[in-house]
């Protein structure tokens, strides 16, 4: 038994040599960061920016937040939006689209292309972002064989780096887009979500994380920032962002102290902060960016800290909209692969591909469950403080901030909720997550996969229930029926 495990040693050492030579000898990875220095007048760059939230004004409020999963994401986001599209609300001015209401966007890796692109270029984006996007071939651009070579760049930091998919994103979708260009748009508020792998936190493309490490999130491109939050560890290479530390010429906000030194702090803010203050303080240089799915693949990061970042009872909305506030719908859609493979019914397994993916998995789920456990609980916790709020409004101060003939302070309703595969029932949702997670899929896969996000969002309880509260007949709820697909085979990395 010694001799066989000291052969395998053996082996295995002579294998570890030769990628050591194999690294050594590989191209210099192309990821130099490319943010700038913070301006000098920073109050121009925010006013430009309006860090500020911006909705309808009414007594609605909604939000999506799209997960990471390659184009399988992508696409059952894009069924979710063209169901918003096709559901009509009551509005001060008559019937409208539920998509022209939305407030807020978020989005992680694959979520995040469709997030942005809707973000820049609003229901334009519903027309063209299937052909642009969702039947093209976005790893036209990647090295995604697996030979010698690319095991060596993967080694030597990542396969494909800032030459590869920013470009092919530009050149297909963004056009060198900027956050000036999204955050210009007042409505819907976007978040990117990629993952700080050096702090272990959601690094989130937003004023205040750039502004921290003293940077100009206006010029920063849309692109990179999406790399950043779907770029697979390996598969891809970090995204580096340069902390321009002791350039500042504004304090950060007073919340990041506050939540700094406080140990009783929600953790996922506490992170962040701790993070904020470390690039502040200098202590890191260079932060490295890797799939946002990492730490929160369901991207709630960006408003969960919203909220616990204000130090008011109605934030992060203003008290004009507080008050006016009746309804508000926050949607997940969740993308994110089932349990697979045969090696749990044996006593072996998993090995290779199926234990790195098996562990991936596992990080990447229970950072979800608890992201959004947490959210939940936040969301919970705001509406009954904005109640206690609103009902303790004097008349000068409920008359000030808008409040209705017959205003009801306790006419508030949160409808929150997840909308996945498995609201379809077992065999459609068990077709479904066959569907590999790459960024390069047939069209009948793309299509079956839209078609289940408008199925899915109708069969939403919440969302049904949403509908009902504002007095609008739900759409009837689709059939759980099996559907067939193609190009079944082994999950693909590439685009957890």
């Amino acid at each position: 038994m010694f001799g066989a495990w000291l052969q395998g040693a053996i082996r295995a050492g002579r294998v570890i040599a030769c990628a050591a030579l194999l690294t050594a000898c590989a191209s210099a990875i192309q990821n130099d960061p490319v943010n700038q220095r913070l301006a000098a007048n920073p109050r121009e760059v925010e006013a430009e920016l309006a860090t500020g939230v911006e909705t309808n004004y009414d007594d609605m409020v909604v939000a999506l937040s799209f997960s990471g999963g390659g184009m399988r994401a992508a696409a059952f986001s894009y069924g979710v939006l063209e169901g918003f599209d096709q559901t009509r609300v009551p509005t001060r001015t008559g019937a409208a689209s539920l998509l022209d209401r939305l407030d807020f966007l978020s989005g992680v890796s694959g979520g995040s292309i469709l997030a942005a692109y809707y973000g820049l270029r609003g229901r334009a984006a519903i027309a063209d972002f299937r052909q642009r996007f969702l039947l093209v071939n976005a790893e036209e651009s990647l090295q995604t064989d697996l030979s010698l070579g690319n095991i060596a760049r993967g080694l030597n930091g990542g396969v494909n780096d800032t030459t590869k998919f920013p470009v092919w994103l530009d050149a297909h979708l963004y056009g060198q887009a900027t956050f000036r260009d999204l955050l210009r748009r007042q409505r819907p508020r976007v978040w990117i979500n990629a993952a700080d792998i050096y702090d272990r936190t959601a690094f989130i493309f937003a004023p205040v994380t750039f502004s921290a490490l003293c940077s100009d999130l206006g010029s920063y491109p849309v692109s990179l920032a999406v790399a950043a939050s779907a770029a697979v560890p390996v598969v891809f290479a970090p995204i580096v962002v340069q902390n321009f530390h002791g350039t500042c010429p504004t304090p950060l906000p007073a919340w990041v102290a506050r939540v700094h030194s406080d140990p009783n702090a929600p953790p996922l803010i506490k992170s962040y902060a701790d993070a904020l203050e470390r690039y502040r303080s200098g202590a890191i240089n260079y932060i490295k960016l890797l799939d946002g799915g990492l730490v929160d693949n369901y991207g709630l990061a960006g408003f969960t800290v919203a909220r616990l970042a204000a130090n008011t009872p109605f934030g992060p909305l203003a008290p004009q909209q507080a008050v006016k506030l009746r309804r508000l719908l926050f949607l997940v859609v969740d993308s994110g692969r089932a349990p697979s493979g045969q090696w749990a019914q044996t006593v072996p397994g998993p090995k290779g591909v199926d234990l790195i993916m098996a562990t991936s998995d596992t990080a990447t789920e229970s950072g979800a469950i608890g992201s959004y456990s947490a959210f939940d609980a936040t969301m919970s916790d705001w509406r009954k403080t904005l109640v206690s709020w609103r009902c303790g409004l004097s008349e000068a101060d409920r008359h000030r901030f808008g409040a209705p003939p017959g205003w009801n302070c306790r006419d508030l309703d949160f409808f929150i909720s997840k909308i996945s595969f498995d609201a379809l029932g077992p065999d459609r949702a068990a077709a479904l997550n066959r569907v590999e997670t790459r960024f390069q899929l047939p069209p009948d896969q793309i299509d079956m996969l839209i078609t289940a996000g408008r199925d899915a969002l109708n069969a939403n309880p919440k969302f049904r229930g949403f509908l009902t509260s504002l007095g609008r007949t739900p759409p009837p709820a689709p059939p759980a029926a099996p559907v067939a697909t193609s190009g079944e085979g082994a999950q693909h990395a590439l685009a957890e």
